[in-house]
């Protein structure tokens, strides 16, 4: 037999839904967490870099310095934010946008001319800002966009049911009648068993895709390093042979969210809070490779407190049941990008075309 290539699986994101962390969000079926260490009780959930970044850029050259909040000094998600683990200089410059400064009508206009003439691409979340000008009143803003494809475009294999959940969902590969060639853009991690396993797949770009099938329910970060450690400590064939199959779903993911928990505090040692923490991510994933779209935004007002081989049997990649997915650049040391999927139907589901009310659910929140 040949393979059947399996890639990924699953971004989903809801409006505006509250994510604590350490938390569970009960009314969503996705959630968008904002860093790698995150916990959350939800099964499907997604991170990705750019609300980092633009918590580096409001620390780095707002606060300058660590974020503490007046009567939450101990918030365990602003220590973790503090901490910097994911940078901008993780990303390739002509992938990623930022920029800060002071709230008025002709940033605005500055940030949607340089995201067209950058990406050709317009803003989902300028428009749910407050744009009166007003003292300490700041943006700090972030754009990641990646659309690369891999080496050679994988066949599109027969629809089938993803783990426990009903219904037929679209998969594509490497199977007995597909080209050889396709063979040599997967690389084997580890295969320990059917059930636990993991492969990367070659773009044309310095992008790789990792997948990884597992059923651990731990953070993003544990989940890449149990990765990384079970690949080095691999002795079978890393190369993706003949007989091996390999089979991933199609994913199509949008979700945007606000982080509640960092809002309307006063920040030690000024006058000023967050009234706006927001995060959104579009993933696109088929048999002709892979579009990512994330934006962040912070926005500042004044407080109204005072200052303070081939011998061996057939291995079958198929993600066909709970997996992981990494996206990350080769010469760089951490993934900008994480998904888990659980319920791929749920995840396939928020695509952004099926959200019309997305925008008017985050403008009522904000009432």
């Amino acid at each position: 037999m040949k393979k059947i290539l399996a890639l990924v699986a699953i971004l989903a994101m809801c409006a505006t839904s509250a994510y604590a962390f350490g938390k569970k969000n009960e009314n969503s079926d996705f959630v968008l967490v904002p860093t790698l260490k995150s916990q959350t009780e939800q099964q499907n959930r997604a991170w990705v870099g750019t609300f980092q970044i633009v918590w580096n850029e409001f620390q780095n050259n707002i606060v300058k310095g660590p974020v503490k909040f007046v009567d939450d000094e101990k918030n365990p998600l602003v220590k973790e934010l503090n901490k910097q683990r994911f940078k901008a200089d993780m990303l390739s410059a002509n992938t990623y946008y930022k920029t800060y400064g002071l709230i008025s009508p002709e940033l605005k206009e500055k940030i949607e001319t340089e995201l067209m003439e950058k990406f050709n691409e317009t803003s989902d979340i300028l428009d749910s800002i407050d744009w009166n000008p007003m003292p300490d009143k700041y943006l700090v803003y972030a754009m990641l966009k990646k659309d690369f494809k891999f080496i050679t475009a994988f066949d599109k294999l027969k629809p089938a049911r993803f783990s426990k959940f009903r219904g037929k969902v679209d998969y594509f590969g490497i199977d007995e009648n597909s080209d050889k060639m396709l063979d040599d853009m997967v690389n084997v991690l580890f295969y320990d068993s059917k059930d636990d396993f993991a492969v990367s797949i070659k773009t044309n770009t310095k992008d790789i895709v990792y997948l990884y099938r597992t059923d651990d329910n731990k953070t993003f970060d544990k989940l890449y390093s149990d990765m990384m450690i079970k690949k080095s400590g691999y002795l079978g064939w890393h190369e993706f042979m003949a007989q091996d199959e390999l089979r991933v779903p199609d994913i199509n993911l949008y979700r945007m969210q606000t982080y509640p928990e960092l809002m309307n505090k006063q920040i030690k040692g000024t006058n000023i809070e967050l009234s706006d923490a927001i995060q959104t991510v579009e993933f696109k994933m088929n048999n002709e490779g892979v579009q990512l779209k994330s934006e962040a935004a912070i926005a500042t007002t004044c407080s109204a407190l005072p200052d303070t081989a081939s011998q061996q049997p057939p291995r079958k990649f198929y993600f066909d049941d709970t997996f992981v997915l990494f996206l990350q650049e080769y010469d760089k040391k951490l993934p900008y990008f994480a998904l888990r999927v659980y319920d791929l139907n749920l995840i396939n589901k928020t695509g952004k075309t099926d959200q019309p009310e997305e925008k008017s659910k985050q403008d009522e929140s904000k009432k």
